[in-house]
């Protein structure tokens, strides 16, 4: 897969050796215009930013999103709610995953010291577990009443839902990917109070290009549409049943894919969705983050956390337990991944960079190979 970076990257290499030496502190500098500038003390105003904001969380169980959810309850204690789409049957099964799946998890171990006794009641005062599915209209969210409390209320949305799987069936992709980032535009431009639409989208949503790539919104043709692209699965699957269906719409992804210069479905659908965002967003201010292959943390809440066995991880293992002696490759070659706290940490800085409310869409590449020295297969 092609490498994705950009001298504006040079700003997302900056956040890796920042917090290489340190997690986000109030007085840590950014990139910023003497104009942008608050004072010298007050870098991007990070926590000041984050103080009484309420969030509105989709793919808020997956691998980021945690991380994420994590560093701003544990950075921001004085945080308002996090309101957190879940797919559920009802409430009741809602708020069993919320407990299951965030509140139990381990890598949440750093806010149950802090909080000690009281730390489930802390949780459950933030999190609030909202029923829906970002495959649906307005959300797939049935009461008006919780539909007015988030619209009332929040600040920032956070789109972290996607389907990861390479070679996905076409319209799950199509669902999540391509369109759900259009449902939720639509949802936000009826919040009152929205500073920020931020995005997680993924490096390689500019296909096969080899290259400098700029940090610049992702338009992909006139004649790719997830529309069109949702009409050509839909007729697909009125002509298979049962696991033929399944295994010709995954097909159908990928040939769609490598014909018009993506390598899998996953690119591919994340790319429509990027393009639907600059093409529908109108006047809403939107960050957009597109990481490299995510792994393990780096440093917080603690080193190593990873959920589940994911993207490099059966590689790594695989060597360290001797199952693998040798694997074919350019010595020379990056390995791009990066931290999923660095990617956490990439994406607060640029939330609280530009969430003032101002009408623009930034893009950040936040990978490994934009660093000086990226890290290389070789070692």
């Amino acid at each position: 897969m092609p490498l994705v970076s950009s001298p504006a990257s040079q700003t997302t290499s900056w956040l890796v050796d920042c917090y290489r030496e340190t997690s986000l502190k109030p007085g840590t500098p950014f990139m910023m215009s003497e104009t942008e500038t608050k004072s010298d003390n007050d870098g991007i105003g990070i926590f000041g930013f984050l103080k009484g904001k309420s969030y509105f969380v989709t793919g808020a169980t997956g691998f980021l999103a945690k991380v994420l959810i994590e560093k701003l309850m544990r950075e921001s204690p004085e945080i308002g709610k996090i309101f957190i789409l879940i797919k559920s049957e009802d409430q009741e099964s809602a708020n069993k995953r919320l407990y299951d799946e965030i509140i139990s998890s381990d890598l949440f171990k750093t806010l149950k010291q802090m909080h000690g006794s009281s730390y489930e009641a802390f949780m459950k005062s933030k999190l609030i577990p909202v029923v829906g599915d970002i495959g649906e209209d307005n959300l797939g969210i049935k009461s008006q009443i919780a539909c007015k409390k988030i619209s009332d209320e929040i600040d920032v949305i956070i789109n972290c839902a996607g389907r990861t799987t390479f070679d996905d069936r076409y319209d799950f992709a199509l669902s999540v990917n391509a369109l759900g980032p259009g449902k939720l535009l639509s949802f936000g431009k009826g919040c009152k109070k929205l500073k920020l639409f931020l995005h997680i989208s993924t490096a390689y949503v500019t296909g096969k290009r080899e290259g400098t790539i700029l940090e610049t919104p992702l338009c992909i043709g006139e004649n790719i549409t997830p529309e069109t692209e949702t009409k050509l699965a839909s007729e697909a699957l009125t002509k298979f049943h049962g696991r033929e269906e399944s295994k010709r719409l995954k097909e159908l992804g990928m040939e769609r894919a490598q014909h018009y210069g993506w390598e899998n479905t996953y690119t591919f659908t994340k790319a429509m969705g990027e393009s639907v965002i600059h093409n529908q967003r109108g006047d809403l201010p939107v960050v957009i983050i597109r990481p490299s292959s995510i792994e393990s943390s780096y440093k917080e809440p603690f080193p190593g956390w990873l959920q589940g066995i994911r993207m490099t991880a059966p590689l790594i293992l695989a060597y360290g337990k001797d199952q693998i002696a040798h694997m074919w490759g350019d010595y020379q070659s990056s390995c791009d991944i990066i931290p999923v706290d660095m990617v956490v940490n990439a994406a607060i800085s640029a939330m609280a960079k530009h969430g003032c409310g101002v009408s623009e869409l930034k893009a950040y590449n936040v990978t490994s190979s934009s660093h000086a020295k990226p890290l290389r297969l070789g070692g």
